[in-house]
Parts: structure tokens; C-alpha cells; sequence
């Protein structure tokens, strides 16, 4: 049974990240490369909250999703005596390579993106989900 407790912290964890990775670290590159403002107008207060609002249900269904995926797992052989790294892993790795990075990449072929853009965006995605896929294991 999925736990709705690790699934709320895995999305506040999200959030937390999306907030850190978007702003402070990679924010000016991540504008810069969309081709955004740095300067902060009033125009864009309405668009940050409806991009915070997604954000927040975007990293609620991921973690929810992840945590079944991360529940199929256990019928992978060997893996109940796995340790939780060993659980968590897996699970990250390969939601982040067969959902995240395909959708990234054609994302940066098909919309003209730099590959500047893309390793911000996609290294977004590989940390959170394993920020997740660890938060999800460890308090299930």
C-alpha cells in the first residue's frame, strides 16, 4: 500500500528542489537560454503562482505514480533483500530514462532547444526522481 504521507513529503521535497534548481542554481542560465527576462515584473507574478500551482500537482502525481512504481519493484526476484539504496535506485533510474529524458530530448530537437537547456532540464528530472524514489523508500 502506497503511503500518502511519503507521497506528500516526496512532493514538498519536489517543490523545494524545482524552487532551488530553477532559481539560485541554474535559474539565470535556465532564463537565458528560454530566452526570458531576468528582471522581475509585475506581469509575471500571475504566471509564477499558475507555474507554482503545476508544479506542485506535476510533483504530486509523479511521486504518487513513482511510489507504485517503486511498490512493482519488490516483485523484481532478489529485491526484498535489497537494501533501500538498492530499491530506491532502480526505480529512479529507469522512470527518469524511459519517461523524463526521451521527452526531454525531443523536447530540445523538436523545439529548438540548446543543450545547455537540456541538461538543466533533464538534470532536474534525474535529481528529483531520485530525491523522490529515496524519500518514498525510506518512509515506506
Amino acid at each position: 500500500m502506497v503511503s500518502m504521507t511519503s507521497v506528500l513529503v516526496a512532493t514538498v521535497a519536489n517543490f523545494i528542489l524545482s524552487a532551488l534548481w530553477y532559481m539560485p542554481l541554474f535559474g539565470k542560465a535556465w532564463a537565458k537560454e528560454m530566452g526570458y527576462s531576468t528582471e522581475p515584473s509585475d506581469a509575471d507574478k500571475s504566471g509564477m503562482v499558475k507555474g507554482m500551482i503545476f508544479t506542485a500537482v506535476g510533483g504530486f502525481l509523479t511521486a504518487y505514480v513513482l511510489a507504485h512504481n517503486n511498490m512493482a519493484w519488490s516483485f523484481v526476484p532478489e529485491m526484498a533483500n535489497a537494501s533501500q539504496f538498492s530499491k530506491a535506485m532502480p526505480a529512479a533510474i529507469f522512470t527518469w530514462l524511459g519517461f523524463f529524458l526521451p521527452g526531454d530530448l525531443s523536447s530540445m530537437v523538436w523545439e529548438k532547444k540548446s543543450v545547455k537547456l537540456f541538461l538543466i532540464n533533464t538534470g532536474f528530472h534525474l535529481v528529483a526522481m531520485l530525491l523522490m524514489a529515496f524519500i518514498l523508500i525510506y518512509m515506506s
